[in-house]
């Protein structure tokens, strides 16, 4: 299903903030910001939309982590190795009948605190040690399904971090966000999002070469940001 013409279209050169952790600094000039959609509630949303930019809703789509409120829904067998964070295991994303409905109510949650766009994140688990055989289309049909509810909702969604896949998945996709595509040399691989008049929405970790990682995403079309490793207020923009 594609996503409705009314619904919110982010594109390529617009600004962003990305905040995970903390209470939401509200006071960048910028399009949208990226906030953890379990820890913000409608409020701050409202805060961004009366600056007059979107919100987007990041929830773990391919992990299971202990601190959610809906921990408990996910039963034992869905859960593999842990992924690298504490309180995190990676996902059996085969198990789409299991793991729909509670992405569904995660999607319906962002929708009824009022975002505009869902950042899904760890839907790259296939190319991972996740306990689990999952193999590459394995990762198609659930990033598909993922796409496919969230414009059901009337939400824009975001492919993280999964670079491998983009030839398959940027026409399900209406933006990507991408952590130091620059460190490992793969921008160029979602210059398919800007060609199809898709955001591309770039954070690095590193501030060495700072001018020339920001011309060289100039060149690309993408929307690039600094950012503290824990994702907190702090950022520089290029």
């Amino acid at each position: 299903m594609p996503l409705p013409e009314t619904a919110w279209h982010p594109h390529p050169g617009m600004t962003w903030q990305w905040q995970l952790t903390g209470g939401v600094d509200t006071t960048y000039d910028v399009d949208a910001y990226d906030i953890d959609g379990f820890d913000n509630e409608t409020a701050v949303v409202e805060r961004i939309h009366a600056r007059g930019a979107k919100a987007i809703c990041y929830i773990s789509a391919g992990s299971w982590e202990n601190w959610r409120s809906d921990a408990e829904e996910f039963p034992n067998y869905v859960k593999g190795k842990k992924n690298g964070w504490p309180g995190e295991k990676w996902l059996d994303i085969r198990q789409i009948d299991v793991l729909r409905p509670i992405m569904a109510k995660r999607m319906d949650m962002c929708v009824s605190k009022g975002f505009d766009a869902i950042e899904p994140d760890n839907v790259d688990g296939y190319a991972n040690r996740t306990g689990f055989p999952l193999t590459y289309q394995d990762q198609l049909a659930y990033n598909r399904m993922l796409a496919s509810e969230a414009h059901e909702r009337g939400l824009a969604v975001a492919l993280k971090n999964d670079t491998d896949q983009i030839g398959d998945l940027v026409g399900d996709f209406d933006f990507a966000v991408v952590e130091e595509c620059f460190r490992y040399k793969e921008c160029p691989a979602y210059s398919p999002f800007i060609k199809t008049g898709k955001a591309v929405l770039a954070a690095e970790y590193d501030e060495r070469n700072v001018d020339a990682k920001c011309a060289s995403a100039r060149e690309l079309g993408f929307s690039l940001i600094f950012k503290n490793l824990d994702l907190d207020a702090w950022r520089r923009a290029c």
